[in-house]
């Protein structure tokens, strides 16, 4: 029996990937549990995990409340928004919670989340084994390349930020706190990331295990009968943490589907969109997976769980990314030929229903979204984390 501690922020998107990983390991009789900041966390774990709080249940509400405030910001500023003020920070607040829970758990294996720092400077300074969980395929990728000055500056933080918490500075400059030297979970595809990954740190061993969820439960309360089942039907979603700040782009969005042959449902708090389309239906929560089994193509911000989940699919996507990782997973969606990119802050009603009509019926670019699902579905999901993962612990001890 080895025990596994994943160490993850309070965003959904990053928890949910875990999940299935943990259920598979428990499943053939390891022993795992979570660590990380107290609040909302605990709720979106299962009921049989456990959980050990890590750091500040305040300092959680906060910095996804700044997370949502500046999605304003784009590009480097944006990046390095992320940086100062939630991934570094998050860092300090979690690093000596991390610590006691390894301390309580005794784990075989730490894996941290790519984006929680706290789990890679306890690792590190204890000179643990641990896994990098890589819930998003943008950071595969150097996201600063066209820009060295900023990429070293924000290298030389995270070497400080190693050193201020004890790890000893040859080995805080001897790796990179995103991409663990013992192993990378990658929740994504070699086919998405492409060729970049080298340009981050060199080689590192990388297992591309693509989307764990994709079998979860759902609670359906959708009303299908609100839907025609003749009409085409395109999925409009911002993700949990955009959907009120896009104010406009809902209100483009309801433009474009005015008159249009195919139908809408529009992930949405029902201020943001007050008066749809008849061809539109506006719901603040959605059975994704179920939504995606009957849809014919997705408008996303480019948030990578909806991104693989739609492409495992076979759905073509139009991507208006927004901030953070979100540029570089759509130009990675682009570039794989399963689908187009419209700009967030300033598509107009016709553009986007141009983008849209493009998803629907381009043969291309419906072509490349069924590449793309039986590449991530070759991947092997949660049981090939697993075994990633056991594989580690055999490693180790051999």
């Amino acid at each position: 029996m080895a025990r596994f501690l994943f160490v993850v922020p309070p965003f959904a998107g990053h928890v949910n990937p875990t999940i299935p990983v943990a259920a598979e390991l428990t499943r053939r009789g390891h022993e795992v549990a979570w660590a990380g900041l107290p609040g909302q966390l605990r709720a979106m774990l299962p009921d049989w995990g456990r959980f050990i709080p890590a750091g500040s249940e305040q300092w959680a509400g906060e910095v996804a409340g700044r997370n949502v405030l500046r999605s304003d910001l784009r590009g480097a500023a944006a990046y390095k928004f992320l940086v100062e003020e939630a991934l570094i920070p998050m860092c300090q607040v979690m690093v000596e919670g991390v610590d006691a829970a390894v301390i309580e758990f005794e784990p075989d294996v730490l894996v941290s989340d790519q984006q929680t720092w706290a789990g890679a400077v306890v690792a590190r300074r204890r000179g643990l084994t641990w896994a990098t969980s890589a819930t998003t395929s943008a950071e595969m990728v150097d996201p600063l390349a066209g820009l060295p000055k900023v990429a070293e500056t924000f290298h030389r933080a995270r070497i400080e930020l190693q050193v201020a918490h004890g790890v000893p500075r040859e080995v805080a400059e001897a790796g990179d706190l995103r991409l663990s030297e013992h192993l990378v979970l990658a929740h994504t595809s070699s086919v998405l990331v492409g060729d970049g990954l080298e340009s981050v740190s060199g080689s590192v061993p990388v297992a591309y295990v693509g989307p764990s969820g994709l079998d979860r439960a759902e609670v359906d309360d959708f009303d299908w009968s609100l839907l025609g089942p003749e009409l085409p039907l395109v999925l409009v979603s911002l993700g949990t943490l955009n959907a009120e700040a896009g104010a406009r782009f809902w209100q483009v969005a309801a433009e474009a589907f005015v008159d249009q042959p195919w139908q809408g449902v529009f992930v949405a708090p029902d201020a943001m969109v007050p008066d749809p389309p008849a061809n539109v239906v506006v719901r603040e929560r959605v059975p994704q997976l179920a939504v995606l089994r009957r849809a014919d193509a997705v408008v996303s911000h480019g948030g990578h769980n909806t991104v693989c989940e739609s492409l495992s699919n076979g759905l073509p996507l139009v991507v208006a990314p927004i901030r953070d990782d979100q540029p570089v997973i759509a130009d990675q969606v682009v570039r794989a030929g399963a689908g187009v990119r419209v700009k967030f802050a300033r598509v107009r009603p016709e553009a986007l229903r141009d983008a849209i009509e493009l998803a629907l019926h381009d043969e291309s670019l419906r072509a490349g979204a069924q590449a793309m699902a039986a590449d991530l579905a070759s991947c092997g999901g949660a049981s090939a984390a697993a075994d990633a993962l056991l594989r580690l612990v055999v490693r180790v001890n051999a």
